[in-house]
């Protein structure tokens, strides 16, 4: 699995200085970069060459201090490992001999106008995205006060009507019925929406509606952290539901835990103010108050005024 140039060059918006270096089947697997600052000093050990290879103000200023035989010298050893690419920052322009030993060792090489740093942090952050373990789940994602709430169940049991009343009370849908979920860190999962249902929801006995054209562009949005599971459950009037909220549930997607909430479902519950409810009040736990451990402490302040 891997990121192709094509789709790096297009994103970034990076010019090609090699166009006889063919890159459509080029891909990259590693989600960093490598600024080969010790490298064009000569030192290859431990040389990151499956990463892209980044050239800023600081090397580009250091190679113009070199002599000419041992500059040749440092990028025939340089180019000779199987680098994806190298990308020129702050429009800095490589010499043409570079370019020329660049070309016969087959490795592509671009250049952007901004600044190191920042082009860094922006492509190392977009390729642990593109690049980072990804499942694929049934269920509706939506972004309820900047809450990213996963709602799951059994089919036919309500997510997507649910899904389709937040959006009429002003929240964002991310992506119906297949849900994609991204590892981006230990503490970070994303979820989009596979291309070819993007912005569509599947509403029994109507079919499928456009979300995007129906209620605007504010109704939607491509990409949310999901924070927050609910699953959405048929009422069994034989089973203990948590009615104070003391102890929080989890439930783990690749490794990571997320705080999962089981609702039952009977007719007269409105699913979306629920959900509101439980976005607000997750909101709001984050924010360091938590309402049944309030109400806890109260109990036994009264309790020990009464003893």
């Amino acid at each position: 699995m891997g990121v192709t140039l094509t789709k790096i060059v297009e994103k970034m918006e990076l010019r090609n200085l090699t166009p006889d270096v063919d890159m459509t089947q080029r891909e990259v697997k590693i989600p960093d970069i490598n600024r080969p600052a010790l490298q064009l000093a000569g030192f290859f050990d431990h040389f990151d060459c499956e990463r892209i290879q980044l050239i800023g103000y600081v090397e580009y200023t250091y190679l113009q201090t070199l002599e000419y035989e041992h500059k040749m010298k440092i990028y025939d050893t340089l180019l000779d490992y199987g680098i994806p690419c190298f990308i020129f920052c702050r429009n800095l322009q490589p010499d043409p001999e570079f370019l020329e030993k660049a070309v016969k060792n087959n490795i592509p090489v671009f250049i952007t106008d901004k600044q190191t740093s920042s082009f860094s942090a922006e492509l190392i952050r977009w390729m642990k995205v593109e690049l980072a373990p990804c499942i694929s789940i049934h269920g509706v994602l939506v972004d309820c006060y900047g809450v990213g709430v996963l709602i799951m169940g059994d089919s036919g049991i309500g997510k997507s009507e649910a899904a389709l009343e937040l959006i009429k009370r002003g929240h964002r849908l991310v992506t119906d019925d297949v849900v994609e979920i991204r590892k981006v860190s230990d503490d970070t999962l994303v979820g989009t929406a596979p291309d070819i249902t993007r912005h569509f929801i599947e509403l029994r006995g109507i079919g499928i509606i456009d979300v995007k054209t129906l209620f605007g562009v504010q109704s939607v949005r491509e990409t949310q952290n999901i924070d927050l599971v609910i699953t959405l459950e048929d009422w069994n009037k034989d089973r203990e539901y948590d009615r104070l909220g003391l102890t929080e549930e989890y439930t783990e997607f690749l490794g990571n835990k997320v705080v999962c909430h089981s609702i039952p479902i009977r007719p007269g519950r409105n699913v979306a103010i629920i959900v509101e409810s439980a976005a607000v009040n997750h909101r709001q736990k984050q924010m360091g108050y938590n309402a049944a451990q309030e109400l806890y402490r109260r109990v036994q302040e009264n309790l020990k005024k009464n003893m």
